[in-house]
Order: structure tokens, then sequence, then C-alpha cells
């Protein structure tokens, strides 16, 4: 697993269209227990190389029920974002993730892993990709069970967000907490 992320990590396939450079963004063990499968690193991840280090982040690991020190042990959480390279500013955050990351990595990344009891898909891109049916990411965020035991989908937990969870407070509600209790049986 070491090898495959410092490959990863030196990938620079996509540099000509990356506003700030290549720096590719993953944390993984091959005993990693949750795998978070996410969009793409934000300016501030980034800049400062640690996924989830931004306001996303921070709710984020509010919605799971954990705290840095957990978080960031790679034998609880894996981060495998769908683009690994901050993409770039659009009119409302972030460009989408760039599509050579995915086909390319994930693949070699989950030959890897054998512990992995749980993967939260985090936003429309993670959940087109790897959540089957025509449904949008609120109905299935809604219908979670319908994924489980192996995915869990949630929206993405970035500020840009929060109009969507005004609108949608059952996620809060009932969604978070159940999420909650998973993470902490699988933590154990």
């Amino acid at each position: 697993m070491q090898n495959l992320l410092c490959k990863i990590r030196e990938c620079r396939v996509c540099e000509d269209h990356l506003p700030l450079g290549p720096n590719p963004i993953i944390e993984a063990s091959q005993n990693s227990k949750i795998v978070l499968i996410s969009q793409a690193p934000g300016r501030i991840v980034h800049e400062t190389g640690i996924a989830w280090n931004d306001q996303s982040g921070k709710k984020l690991r509010e919605w799971l029920g954990v705290d840095d020190e957990i978080f960031y042990d790679t034998e609880n959480f894996a981060i495998l974002p769908m683009g690994f390279c901050y993409p770039g500013k659009a009119k409302t955050g972030d460009l989408p993730p760039r599509k050579e990351c995915a086909p390319l990595w994930h693949e070699e990344v989950w030959e890897e892993m054998g512990n992995t009891r749980l993967k939260i898909v985090i936003g429309s891109y993670a959940a087109n990709y790897y959540l089957s049916g025509k449904s949008n990411l609120t109905q299935k965020v809604k219908n979670y069970q319908d994924y489980l035991p192996e995915f869990w989908p949630l929206p993405h937990p970035s500020p840009v967000n929060r109009f969507w969870r005004s609108k949608n407070p059952w996620f809060e509600e009932e969604v978070v907490p159940e999420l909650q209790r998973r993470i902490a049986e699988i933590l154990g």
C-alpha cells in the first residue's frame, strides 16, 4: 500500500489542467475500516496537504461523530477522492474533480485494502460513480439503507451546501444519528 500511495502522490497526469499544480491528496492503509470517497481537495487542503483540513472537514467529522485523532488515523479512515488534486475555482465552490483519477487509481487502491467495512460516498460525483440508479443525490441520501452494508451516501459537507441542509432537516435529524451509531460500531 505504501508504494501505491507514493506512486499516486507523484502522479502528474493532469498537471497542465491544474491551476495550482499537482498535489495529490490520499490517505489509506491496508487495514482502513472506513473509506471516505469524496470529490476533490479544496484550496486549503491543497496548500496544507492535509485532507479535510477545512470547514467541510470540520462538518464531516461532526456528522461522523469523531475527533481529529480518530479521523486522521488511517487504520480507521481512508480518504479516497474522485480527483486527488485541487481542480480550481468555479462560480460557486470548486470545479468538478478531474475525471482521470478514479479510473486510473481507485481499483489499485481497492486491491490493497482488505479490512474495509463501510464506504462513505460523499457528494454527487462520488455517488454517480459508485452508486447505480437514476435517483439524485438527495434521494440516495434519504434512502441510504438501500446501499448498505457496503455504501453510505452523504451530501458534501461544504458550507456551500448549507441551503441543502436547511431544506432537508431530516438529514441531520434522522440520518446523521444512524451514521454515528454505525461509525461507533465499526470503530468499536
